[in-house]
């Protein structure tokens, strides 16, 4: 999905990025309920009613409601930006000091491109794993800059995106009042914290699956062959309003 390099100082590192993940939703379409017809959408020019194909449609910034700047390919291609075809380092950084409130702006696989990517590729990959740092790289992919980590993966280099700083929100807002809590009940929740730690994700078994996506795949079956859907084994957990903290800490411990 991407040919470019990762420039680390001198060094050059041809690669392709890749996606890192897959989704396994389940994607609904949009319906006619009296008689189970597709419903689809037109693209309709305001201005003379027409509707347009794909060819037809362009980009454009709105400058007011009335007024679009049209802006073509060409104009996107000609911006001098230095990250166009290179993942650069621009700096390492500790991983223990990135937020991780800054994840979630893709996260890619990068496969180094040709016999000469694979001695640096692996140079680059090894140095970082005898390290507790990661490196702080900027990259341009799909029509603008990004910010991101290249970190290793085993024996792989990964790309995760961040998002900038101004895109995230201050959780100031968000705080509650001030709030007493006292040192019995803050043993309590390491105690509790402590009964339910893991090293890693893997060790979860059957809390990584997902019983949505099963369980919805089981309604569509069971409609599809006209039957009721099997219902899932286990009890809807239930929610009480917490009256005595340390009560319901205590029996946590216990229960985990």
């Amino acid at each position: 999905m991407w040919n470019g390099a990762i420039s680390f100082g001198l060094v050059t590192v041809p690669i392709t990025l890749e996606p890192a993940t897959e989704s396994h939703d389940v994607h609904f379409r949009q319906g006619h309920l009296e008689d189970g017809g597709r419903v689809r959408y037109q693209k309709r020019c305001e201005i003379d009613g027409q509707v347009l194909t794909e060819d037809e449609i362009g980009k454009a910034y709105e400058v007011s409601k009335d007024q679009l700047i049209p802006i073509t390919e060409d104009d996107l291609s000609g911006m001098p930006l230095p990250t166009a075809r290179a993942v650069e380092v621009v700096a390492f950084i500790d991983a223990a000091g990135v937020d991780p409130v800054s994840f979630g702006a893709g996260d890619y696989y990068a496969r180094p491109k040709g016999e000469v990517a694979a001695k640096p590729y692996a140079l680059l990959c090894q140095a970082l794993s005898r390290t507790d740092k990661v490196a702080v790289v900027k990259y341009a992919l799909r029509g603008r800059e990004r910010l991101g980590l290249l970190r290793p993966v085993g024996d792989a280099l990964s790309v995760q995106g961040l998002h900038w700083g101004d895109e995230i929100r201050s959780p100031a807002e968000l705080a509650p009042p001030e709030t007493e809590v006292s040192e019995e009940e803050v043993k309590g929740a390491l105690a509790l914290m402590d009964s339910m730690a893991v090293e890693r994700l893997e060790d979860l078994g059957e809390a990584l699956t997902d019983h949505y996506t099963e369980a919805l795949t089981e309604v569509i079956a069971a409609k599809a062959e006209r039957r009721e859907p099997v219902a899932p084994e286990g009890e809807e957990a239930e929610t009480a309003p917490v009256v005595d903290l340390m009560a319901v800490l205590e029996a946590s411990v216990a229960k985990a």
